[in-house]
């Protein structure tokens, strides 16, 4: 998280690293804890494609990804989620993957654009990041917007 923390600092987006006890499993369990929209988390994914891995951080009102979708923004034959040893060899565990500090190509979902801010992972577990999501689009090498 000392990485986050440093890109963070070094940004002009106020944020915040909020400490909970309780385990955030899903984005129902982040909205509900934080009290706040479905659609302000944030869940990054790390997705696996056939030209290379990318992220993906989508807002939580978007429900499933359409892989056939991102296949055709990155000009792909297909696309898929990761799986966990391959996130684990990028550092990260599934579900713990911050939303900033990943050296690899992003797509952002448009959805995050219509709040103040979004809520998602540090890479540790009981800590989420708030942030705004034009700081998301700023922080990461962000490719595309669906």
């Amino acid at each position: 998280m000392e990485y986050v923390k440093s890109i963070l600092d070094k940004s002009k987006y106020p944020h915040k690293l909020i400490h909970h006890k309780n385990l955030l499993r899903s984005a129902q369990e982040g909205a509900e804890y934080f009290n706040i929209d479905i659609g302000q988390t944030a869940p990054t994914l790390i997705v696996k494609t056939d030209i290379g891995f990318f992220v993906i951080i989508v807002s939580g009102s978007r429900g499933r990804v359409d892989f056939k979708q991102v296949a055709e923004i990155l000009n792909c034959q297909e696309a898929k989620l990761a799986n966990p040893k391959e996130v684990e060899n990028m550092g990260y565990t599934i579900g713990n993957v911050p939303l900033v500090g990943i050296p690899l190509p992003h797509i952002l979902d448009k959805n995050l654009f219509e709040h103040s801010f979004v809520y998602g992972g540090t890479g540790i577990k009981d800590y989420t990041l708030k942030i705004s999501p034009y700081a998301l689009e700023e922080l990461n090498q962000v490719i595309a917007k669906f």
